[in-house]
C-alpha cells in the first residue's frame, strides 16, 4: 500500500509501497479518510525525539487518523466494519500517513457526528494534549487563571475552548492579525507576542501551557503564583517523565541533567515544572467527541493537502503564521479498495 516514510533523520518523506498492516486481536484495521499533521511528526523527521521516542527506520509517519472500519480483530466488541472513528495512534504504532493502518482499539472512539472526517483528523493529538495538560495535570478549576502560549496554532486554539469550557480566565499570546480570532475561541486577554511582554503584562497565574520552551518556558515560570504550575510539551523533558517512560539509567541522568536548570529555577521561585508527552485514549477522545457535538469544543482546520503532496504538508509546518492545524486528504475510498487482499489477518464484524 501506499505510504510516506522518513528513512533517514533529516531527509524529506518520500513516497514508498510498504506492507499491508497486520491486524491483532485487539486491532481495528482503519481505512485512512484523512490525517493530522502535528510537530511531534516534524520533530520526529528531524531526529529531535530518537532518543526518547526510538524508532526503526524506515519509517511511516503520522499520528492522527480519522476514517473508516474495514476489519476488526478477533477481541474486538467495541468497534465493527463500517465505523467511522477517529484517534492519536499510540508511540510505537504510528503510521497515519497511509492509505490503511490496525490500531488498538483503546486508542480509538467514534467520530463526532457533528463533524467530517477531515476536521476530526485535526483533532486527536491537539484536543488529548489540552485535556490532560488542563485536567490530569493542571487540575483547573472554575475561575483560575490559565496562560496559553500560541493560542492560534494547533494545541492553542483547542486548549484556549476547553479551559474556557472548564471556567478558567484565559491569557494567550498571538499576532496582532490573530487576536479577533484567539477572542473568539475563548480568550479574555490577548498578548501580541511582537509588540506586548507577556511577564510585563500578567502575573498571579495558576497555570501555563507553553508549546515553545527555551526562554518563554523561563519567563513563564515568572507569571505563575506561588504554587503554580507551568507544563511544557515541547521539553526539556523531566525525571518523572524519564521513570514513567521506562528509560534506561544513562538516559534517565541525560535528561535530568537536561532539566535541571528550569527545575531549579522553578523551585526557587515556589512554582512546578512538569514536562508533557501527551498519551493515547480512545475513552478520553469520547470525552472530546461530547463536547464538540454538545458545541463546546470546534477543530480548526487551517490548511488541506491531498495526499501525494505530504511532503509538502509536513514541511509547511515550519513556516508558521497559520491557525489551526494542517490536515493530508486521502483519495476517496472506491479508488483504494479493489488493492485489499481478502485475508490479511483478523476477522470482519
Amino acid at each position: 500500500m501506499r505510504a510516506f516514510v522518513v528513512s533517514k533523520y533529516k531527509d524529506p518523506l518520500h513516497e514508498a509501497d510498504v506492507p499491508e498492516p497486520t491486524v491483532g486481536d485487539q486491532d481495528v484495521l482503519v481505512m485512512v479518510t484523512a490525517a493530522g499533521l502535528n510537530q511531534l511528526d516534524e520533530k520526529i523527521r528531524a531526529g529531535e525525539f530518537k532518543q526518547i521516542l526510538p524508532y526503526t527506520l524506515p519509517l511511516t509517519l503520522g499520528h492522527d487518523v480519522a476514517g473508516t472500519v474495514i476489519r476488526t480483530g478477533s477481541k474486538v466488541r467495541d468497534f465493527k466494519k463500517g465505523d467511522e472513528v477517529y484517534g492519536r495512534v499510540r508511540d510505537g504504532r504510528i503510521g497515519t500517513f497511509a492509505e490503511r493502518i490496525a490500531v488498538d482499539q483503546s486508542d480509538l472512539a467514534l467520530r463526532p457526528a457533528s463533524i467530517s472526517a477531515v476536521e476530526a483528523a485535526s483533532l486527536p493529538l491537539v484536543a488529548l494534549t489540552a485535556w490532560q495538560a488542563l485536567v490530569e495535570c493542571g487540575n483547573v478549576q472554575p475561575g483560575q487563571k490559565v496562560l496559553i502560549h500560541a493560542g492560534a496554532g494547533g494545541v492553542g486554539s483547542v486548549t484556549i475552548q476547553l479551559a474556557k469550557h472548564l471556567g478558567a480566565h484565559v491569557a494567550t499570546t498571538a499576532s496582532a492579525s490573530n487576536a479577533d480570532f484567539v477572542r473568539g475561541l475563548g480568550a479574555d486577554v490577548v498578548i501580541d507576542y511582537r509588540t506586548q511582554d507577556f511577564e510585563k503584562e500578567l502575573s498571579g497565574y495558576d497555570l501555563v501551557l507553553d508549546s515553545l520552551g527555551g526562554e518563554n518556558l523561563e519567563k513563564s515560570l515568572r507569571v505563575l503564583r506561588p504554587g503554580g504550575k507551568a507544563i511544557g510539551i515541547s521539553g526539556p523533558p523531566d525525571p518523572a517523565f524519564a521513570r514513567a517512560a521506562g528509560l534506561n539509567p544513562v538516559l534517565r541522568l541525560a535528561i535530568t541533567a537536561l532539566s535541571s536548570k528550569i527545575r531549579r529555577h522553578a523551585k526557587k521561585l515556589g512554582v512546578g515544572y512538569e514536562f508533557l508527552l501527551m498519551h493515547a485514549s480512545g475513552d478520553q477522545l469520547r470525552r472530546m467527541t461530547a463536547l464538540v457535538d454538545g458545541g463546546a469544543l470546534g477543530p480548526i482546520v487551517g490548511k488541506a493537502f491531498p495526499f501525494n503532496e505530504t511532503p509538502q504538508a509536513v514541511a509547511s509546518m515550519t513556516d508558521g503564521g497559520f491557525r489551526g492545524k494542517t490536515v493530508i486528504i486521502l483519495p476517496l475510498p472506491s479508488s483504494r479498495t479493489a488493492s485489499l487482499g481478502s485475508n490479511q489477518g483478523g476477522e470482519d464484524s
